[in-house]
């Protein structure tokens, strides 16, 4: 829109600590203006006194604070803020009461029922928002047509409900009215259903306003879209923030005449858009402030650098933000702010704990940075407050800040400058301890300078913001080197030719304005109206004609809102979008046809099918061609464009850039004479040669050496990067390199992104992967633990770089290795040379380090020039929904022999010389298991033999090839048992897990050419090292502490499986050596039943367990199992014969072993100490969920309740869509109180869930924990034991025990009631909990990386 001649246009984002005002003056001139967001001794609001000094300033008058300022100067206000974002980091938000449909009353509490981390035994959460709940009684499903159903309604998708009950508003009314006497005001609704029939919030809604709540939020409205837990988090959040919002905007504008009545207010929403004052909701708002960073480099940085790609960098005091513009704003439609799931539309900005508040430790022989800050107060340490030391120390120290280009506000009385003393004492503490270690350690070397310090940890926090840019560009497929790095905010100047350099980048853009980049944004940006609905049509040629008529009616619903605010229709745009996913999957991407025009055989909009097809190979590296495409919503994005441009006058150059000072700057290599100039002082063509500092009121900006600064016509500092020196890295151990590789290494496991996250169901893995180096000095696989159980146990384990050593055969007492590190020594031994490029193996087998048989392990040879033989193996493991066996779902609660538990496979070519082998051309043998050849392998890793009790179907030949399709439907030929009941679904996963790979492989060889083979094996090597002597440190400390209270250095535990078995363990600790011997002996005899855990299921029990124990984020791998022995009796249920069942051992014995490990050393109490695996299927479908229950309280906290804990963290389906695509009805998904055993900290509670049938099927429960309490410690108490029930219909109740297959019917009613955690401490200690421990936990990480990584964590 025009600027109207003589009037302001005013844009200004809120912070959390300063408020930026970018004002556009009668004339076209600019004036920019930063004050701190809170100075109460001078003023009341920070946006209102920008405007009034611009104003002064400008008008040449005085305006008193007290007076309403006039308003007929001022044509806008456009204002970004982090108003909701605090209230949501504070929860300072309005007090909020749940309306929920009855049954679902903890449904947010428990959530997805995943822990945020998997390793902390406190398992800390965010806090709901809502203060009370109210139960509403009402009920809509899907409508299927039973007998006596009533009559169908059609909702919004297109889809038959059935109203089974409606609303009970009399009922409501009187606890509405409740409420109101206990003075909350607002409401957040959430019914089941809501998103395609919202009438009976609408009913609710109506109920409340007319009662007098001030403020409702209704989950249909909020955000239409399926999925019940995050819709109902969004109304949550929209009814606490919307009301703090309101009451800010109400005092901003008693700070003007008449309210502001006459001007135009737009706010910026999460999504890049402004809206208007009066739509300017709390669930919208909280990517409000950062959201205009982004749209402020899109909008100069993008368009001056000829349309090159742009990561968006923003370092900031305690966290980094990056994003990645290419044309069109990338949004997230579900993610994660300060622990609350808000499901809306929202810029894809990542943030991380890095930035230049965050603290620097050193732990273990490894650099480490943050997550941890300092924070504002005290501040890092040169703040002269006693603060920590930090990244800004060490660039301090560095000579990379000069303290007198910073105003003298620090210390106690707020008025000295920056203290570089300050900063290098906090730093040589450290130093010390580095120097001390290197002297001492594992391999000696040289003691390292101060500056070398303050250098190491700069370049690791370097690579850890390095790493959410390689995930937001390689892992979906682009280039990082093709971006140009646009860098804002206070902190990101420092740095950002480093982390340029060290992505491949040659261009770094820093606007002029870089220090004010989110006000400037505010002021380029447009005014955004979105519409969106749920669909549930398919994508195909019968329903073009609809999906053409709802865009359309969209559309228009957008231009109607645009055009009510002023925008004339050529000022208009829109675009449509449609929300597609393969059909059976959960991986839905919104997909936009504006580079797809529409054909003969697309929607008149637009061929969103090729989109949706090409975005899916970029991401995924693959596609299901037959498989039909789904929609599911509906979007519309009209855009308003605002015709605001703003013109720069270039400064004319004056000679030479003056130099203002010289200085000197530590880099590799030693100090260097370093130039100062002044940003102010430059003018267009200027060019400074690196190294060199440019300083401005703002920022601080380093131009290291082998780069070039110049300055562009529109007054920015374009950074032409030079290339890296060549690497000097060697062989030998470095600490800084070690921190380095570390993060590279983790990079490469976040890496190959969601290729088959979310492809099938909600227990379907994400698979991560394992680099397994065939020649390095210790055998063992570095593991990133990423699904339900510790690293190695199920689906999904992420796996990272480890190394598998040259001997064939390890020591008889060496841990056999995790997840797929056997399967690679499999593959050299038996396979040899005959492994060729383009191969790729599967392996399910236990006695391959499997876990159980629906866990399949793909694996990728890695070769490299002049090596023969491969390098590396590359592995993923997915759990998949059916392979076959005696039950659906592959996990059969009373199968006897691992081939009543489907197919099974050793060392199966999946992918012969490239072809995937889906129906096979070379020899598949169908025959008895070779067992010799699997005792073998078992003995050599220390596993038990045994002999051949039974035979067990074999589905290949060791070295064969063949149809995997025939390999999968082999059990189906075993009487009894069935072959997989999912075959299309297992092929498009395994496809999958073999692109997973593909990425993995690629992001290797990059690794390998950057810094040789040699190097990265050796530091592998060094990695588990680095492990290794943290667990030492760990068994010393807790020796240390035994001794010290006169107590011996053995400690034992013992506890039962359901059917009586023991699990015994003795531990003995080695206080010289930091060393210890795990020794379980005494453990009962393999059972006559699936309870048997293979020995790598103890053993990843023991990894997980170790790293719970040693406190703090170390990278996770075999390293850890080198200071300890184990002990595990051939032929125990720990360590049983090869062709023993397993399903149950790898989901049930391995919670009884965490149990007992923790108990041993008294960490904590017991948890539910069970998955509660259930399973239903019949001819046409298959389910399997694992269900949440209590966790044991420890030393300071008390038990969470309603989550998965230890060895799981299984993420369960969303009510609407179980409902959607499953002939069930969730009657009741709530906490089982008092289910917790009481304590001075209480134990969790288990839960309830009840599932009513609506089709014939069989139900099969796998559970523990129904006969022997989970234990309390300390004189806590134990928790409740868990119960299963089956309510026929004719009103029988039968308890089920713990393991069962039964037939159920229609009208039947599942009842599973979870165990609660056991509590600690005596329940009558009366000492008062500590203020620390009341204190709840920051979540400050966001975006779709941070989404992804906890995917990784969970299924």
């Amino acid at each position: 829109m025009g600027s109207p001649e003589g009037r302001f246009h005013f844009a200004i984002d809120r912070g959390g600590t300063f408020t930026d005002v970018f004002a556009q003056c009668p004339g076209g001139h600019v004036r920019v203006l930063k004050l701190l967001s809170e100075d109460p001794a001078n003023y009341v609001d920070a946006p209102t006194e920008g405007i009034r000094r611009i104003l002064e300033q400008e008008g040449g008058m005085l305006l008193p604070r007290d007076r309403p300022l006039d308003t007929s100067r001022i044509a806008s206000i456009r204002m970004g803020t982090t108003v909701a974002t605090n209230a949501l980091l504070e929860r300072r938000g309005e007090r909020v009461a749940l309306l929920v449909t009855r049954g679902f009353r903890d449904l947010l509490h428990v959530g997805t029922q995943a822990r945020e981390d998997l390793f902390d035994l406190a398992v800390p959460m965010p806090e709901m928002l809502y203060e009370e709940v109210l139960e509403v009684d009402e009920r809509v499903v899907l409508y299927r047509g039973e007998p006596g159903a009533g009559t169908p309604v059609k909702g919004r998708t297109g889809d038959l409900l059935e109203v089974q009950q409606p609303v009970d508003l009399g009922g409501l009314r009187g606890k509405l009215e409740g409420l109101l006497s206990r003075g909350i005001r607002s409401l957040a609704v959430v019914l089941m259903h809501s998103y395609t029939w919202a009438q009976h919030e609408q009913q609710v809604g109506a109920l409340a306003r007319e009662l007098g709540f001030t403020h409702v939020s209704l989950s249909s409205e909020a955000m239409p879209m399926v999925r019940i837990v995050p819709r109902g988090h969004t109304a949550c959040a929209d009814a606490y923030l919307t009301p703090t919002i309101q009451r800010y905007v109400q005092g901003f504008r008693r700070g003007f005449q008449g309210q502001l009545k006459d001007v135009q207010v737009l706010f910026m929403r999460s999504d890049g858009g402004l809206a208007p004052v009066d739509s300017f909701s709390g669930s919208r708002a909280v990517l409000s402030g950062p959201a205009g960073g982004v749209v402020g480099y899109s909008a100069t940085t993008y368009r001056v650098e000829g349309g090159h790609p742009v990561i968006g960098f923003d370092m900031g005091g305690t966290s980094t933000d990056v994003s990645r513009y290419a044309g069109e704003f990338e949004h997230v439609f579900e993610a994660s702010t300060a622990g609350v799931t808000l499901q809306a539309p929202q810029l894809d900005i990542n943030t991380v704990a890095a930035g230049g508040g965050s603290r620097l430790f050193f732990r273990s022989g490894l650099f480490v940075v943050g997550p941890e800050s300092a924070g504002a107060h005290p501040g890092p340490a040169c703040y002269r407050k006693g603060g920590p030391v930090t990244v800004t120390d060490a660039n301090l120290v560095l000579g990379r800040l000069l303290p007198a280009s910073f105003p003298r506000i620090f210390g106690p009385g707020e008025d000295q400058p920056l203290s570089l003393e300050a900063s290098r004492k906090a730093l040589e503490a450290v130093a010390t301890e580095v120097n001390s270690f290197l002297t001492n350690g594992p391999c000696p070397a040289s003691p390292l300078s101060l500056e070398e310090v303050a250098m190491g940890f700069v370049r690791v926090a370097n690579e850890a913001m390095c790493r959410p840019i390689r995930a937001l560009t390689q892992a979906r497929g682009h280039d990082p080197s093709a971006h140009v790095l646009a860098c804002f905010g206070g902190a990101g100047g420092q740095h950002a030719c480093a982390i340029a350099r060290a992505l491949g980048m040659d261009t770094v853009h820093i606007h002029r304005h870089s220090g004010l980049l989110s006000a400037l944004g505010l002021a380029l940006a447009d005014v955004v109206h979105e519409a969106q609905e749920p669909c549930s049509l398919p994508y195909a040629p019968e329903t073009f004609v609809q999906l053409d008529q709802r865009l359309s009616r969209l559309e228009e619903q957008c231009v109607d809102a645009l055009r009510a605010q002023g925008f004339p229709r050529a000022q208009i745009s829109t675009e449509s979008f449609l929300h597609l996913r393969y059909q059976g999957t959960d991986c839905a991407l919104m997909v936009s046809a504006h580079q797809h025009p529409a054909t003969a055989c697309s929607p008149i909009a637009g061929d969103f099918g090729a989109g949706f097809v090409e975005r899916y190979m970029r991401e995924f590296g693959f596609t299901i061609p037959e498989r039909p495409v789904v929609v599911d919503d509906v979007r519309v994005r009209g855009t308003g464009h605002s015709g605001l441009r703003l013109e720069f006058v270039p400064k004319a150059q004056s000679g030479p850039p003056r130099v203002d000072k010289m200085t000197r700057c530590y880099f590799e290599g030693g100090y260097q004479e370093t130039p100062v100039y002044l940003l102010g002082e430059l003018g267009d063509g200027h060019k400074l040669q690196g190294p060199c500092l440019i300083i401005d009121s703002n920022s601080t900006i380093l131009v290291e050496p082998g780069c070039q600064a110049e300055v562009t016509e529109t007054g920015d500092i374009r950074i032409s990067v030079g290339a890296e020196v060549p690497s000097t890295v060697g062989a030998q151990l470095d600490p800084i390199h070690l921190s380095i590789f570390s993060h590279r290494f983790m990079s490469i496991a976040d890496g190959p992104h969601p290729a088959a996250h979310g492809h099938l169901h909600q227990y379907q893995g994400a698979p991560g992967l394992l680099l397994c180096p065939l020649w390095a000095r210790r055998r063992a696989g570095l593991q990133r633990a990423s699904h339900p159980r510790a690293p190695g146990c199920h689906a999904g384990d992420g796996a990272v770089p480890g190394s598998a050593g040259p001997s064939p055969c390890p020591p008889p007492l060496a841990p056999a290795p995790p997840d797929s590190a056997p399967v690679s020594w499999l593959q050299t031994q038996h396979l040899g040379a005959d492994l060729r490029p383009g191969d790729v193996l599967l392996s399910n087998h236990p006695g391959a380090g499997g876990s159980h048989l629906p866990d399949l392990t793909v694996v990728t040879p890695v070769f490299w020039p002049g090596r023969t033989r491969p390098v590396f193996y590359v592995a993923s493991r997915g759990h998949h929904a059916d392979i076959g066996g005696i039950t659906p779902g592959s996990m059969p609660p009373h199968s006897t022999t691992l081939q009543q538990e489907g197919a099974v496979f050793l060392s199966f070519r999946l992918v012969q010389a490239g072809v995937f082998q889906e129906e096979g051309s070379g020899p598949w043998v169908q025959n008895l298991y070779c067992l010799p050849e699997v005792e073998a392998l078992s003995r050599s890793f220390g596993g038990g033999g045994g002999a051949h009790r039974q035979p067990c179907w074999r589905s290949f030949k060791t070295t064969g090839c063949g149809a995997v399709t025939e390999a999968l439907r082999a059990p189906g030929k075993i009487p009894g048992c069935s072959g997989t009941r999912n075959l299309h679904d297992n092929l498009s996963d395994l496809r999958a897990q073999v692109a997973a790979n593909q990425k993995g492989i690629q992001l290797v060889g990059e690794l390998i050419g950057q810094y040789g083979l040699d190097v990265v094996q050796a530091y592998m090597g060094h990695i588990q090292a680095n492990a290794e002597l943290a667990v030492r440190d760990m068994l010393r400390a807790f020796g240390t502490s035994r001794q010290a209270r006169g107590l011996p250095l053995e400690v034992s535990a013992e506890d039962h499986m359901d059917d009586g078995s023991p699990i015994r363990l003795r531990v003995q600790i080695n206080l010289s050596q930091g060393s210890a011997v795990f020794d379980f002996s005494g453990t009962g005899p393999e059972v006559f039943g699936n309870l048997n855990a293979p020995r790598a299921i103890t053993l990843s029990a023991l990894i997980y367990c170790l790293r719970c124990l040693v406190g703090c984020d170390i990278p996770l791998n075999q390293g850890c199992l080198a200071p300890v022995r184990v002990v595990i009796p051939k032929g125990s249920i720990l360590d049983p014969s090869p062709e023993a069942a397993v399903v149950g051992g790898n989901v049930l014995t391995s919670q009884r072993v965490v149990d007992v490990i923790l108990g041993a050393f008294g960490a904590c109490a017991a948890s539910q100490g069970c998955m509660n695996n259930v399973t239903l299927g019949n001819a046409h479908m298959g389910y399997y969920e694992t269900v949440a229950g209590g966790a044991g309280a420890g030393p300071g906290w008390h038990g969470r309740s309603g989550v998965h804990s230890h060895m799981t963290n299984t993420r369960i389906t969303d009510p609407e869509i179980l409902e959607s695509r499953y002939p069930v009805i969730l009657r009741r998904f709530e906490l089982r109180l008092g289910s917790g055993g009481r304590g001075r900290f209480r134990g969790g509670d288990g839960v309830i869930r009840e599932l009513l049938f609506r089709e014939e099927a069989l139900l099969s429960v796998l559970t523990e924990r129904r006969a022997f309490q989970p234990y309390g410690l300390m004189g806590g108490e134990p928790g409740t034991r868990g119960l299963n029930l089956l309510i026929r219909k004719d009103g029988r109740t039968v308890n089920l025990g713990g393991k069962t297959s039964v037939p159920v019917c229609p009208g039947d009613v599942f009842c599973l009631h979870t165990p609660g955690g056991g509590g600690y401490g005596d329940p009558e200690d009366p000492a008062p909990l500590l203020a620390s421990l009341l204190q709840p936990k920051a979540f400050p990480e966001r975006g779709s990386v941070y989404e992804y990584r906890r995917a990784q964590e969970t299924v």
